[in-house]
């Protein structure tokens, strides 16, 4: 049977301190005042370079990444950010009637998108039969790579996304937007208020309405 999952994210590997510390050192090479670092100096520098002097590229130097479970027309809209790096689930490699996967594939919930219970249920109804014809396609002995033609877009996908610093403030101004897609600012919007505690220097001015 169809399994119904919530959409997710985790950030990984994440030292705000070092990153700002990093983005200092970089940045003073410009004005060759290396000279004025000190213990506490980074975050006043990083400031003055996002907000008084708008120097964003020094920013570039640090990236931060974070694994996202979402659907797979979600992820299609993530990817169109070029500058930054992907590892996805493969629907080519995975085979979703293997044991590891419960032996049925996994669908984002969209139900609170929906406007009524009746068009959750239709999709719902889809899913299980996207389901059945992609396990039926495996047992004739087509490969997965062949099968997963029928599988849909709400279909879970795990992607790891690395961004720069610089990158990320785009994303967040364009994907947590009132006209991003309800299921992009599901995740996104968290993110940003979660990124904004983490490291608000960097973050603290982009809004969400």
């Amino acid at each position: 049977m169809v399994r119904i999952i919530k959409a997710s994210f985790e950030i990984e590997d994440f030292d705000g301190e070092q990153m700002l510390k990093n983005i200092e050192k970089a940045g003073r090479t410009c004005y060759k005042s290396e000279d004025k670092i000190t213990d506490d100096s980074a975050n006043k520098f990083v400031h003055m370079l996002i907000h008084e002097r708008k120097h964003e590229s020094v920013i570039e130097h640090e990236k931060v990444t974070v694994r996202f479970i979402f659907d797979r027309s979600i992820s299609h809209e993530l990817v169109r950010h070029r500058i930054g790096s992907y590892s996805q689930e493969s629907t080519r490699f995975c085979n979703y009637a293997k044991d590891k996967f419960g032996n049925e594939i996994s669908v984002i919930d969209i139900g609170p998108h929906f406007t009524n219970l009746n068009s959750f249920n239709l999709w719902f109804h889809h899913m299980v039969e996207c389901e059945g014809v992609y396990l039926q396609l495996l047992e004739n002995g087509e490969k997965p790579e062949i099968a997963r033609s029928v599988l849909p877009n709400s279909l879970k996908t795990e992607i790891v996304a690395t961004f720069n610093l610089r990158e990320w403030r785009l994303v967040f101004k364009q994907r947590t937007s009132p006209k991003a897609h309800p299921q992009m600012r599901e995740v996104m919007v968290p993110l940003l208020v979660e990124m904004k505690k983490r490291l608000p220097v960097v973050f603290d001015d982009i809004g969400v309405e």
